[in-house]
């Protein structure tokens, strides 16, 4: 079993602790899905938030995933002019026996624009 890192992004409506754990829960359960993970494969998860996000930790929307005994961490990203505002991306590091190649990263929304390279 291979150590890889899956990323995505979702870019939010408004700043809503309520909205933020809506998208960024269904960001995450997309990333399970589309490569075929459990909560189990997870080693670890980064996020971070644009400056523009003060509702919440995009970590608590994992939590309440039930992702409880999986290290995260909250950062702020650079805050950058001109750059796409309210966005949350994120870092999974897992366990799993696919190529590079094959694990789908997950931008979901207006943030698919951020990589259009590999978003899948």
């Amino acid at each position: 079993m291979a150590v890889r890192a899956v990323r995505g992004a979702v870019q939010l409506e408004r700043d809503e602790a309520g909205h933020m754990d809506e998208q960024v829960g269904a960001l995450l359960t997309a990333v399970l899905e589309r490569n075929g993970l459990t909560p189990d494969d997870l080693i670890s998860i980064w996020f971070t938030a644009t400056p523009d996000l003060h509702s919440d930790f995009p970590a608590a929307a994992a939590r309440k995933l039930g992702i409880v005994d999986v290290p995260l961490i909250c950062a702020q990203e650079l805050d950058i002019e001109g750059a796409m505002p309210r966005v949350v991306r994120v870092l999974a590091h897992i366990e799993s026996d696919r190529s590079r190649a094959d694990i789908a990263h997950v931008y979901l929304g207006a943030a698919a624009a951020l990589r259009k390279d590999i978003a899948q």
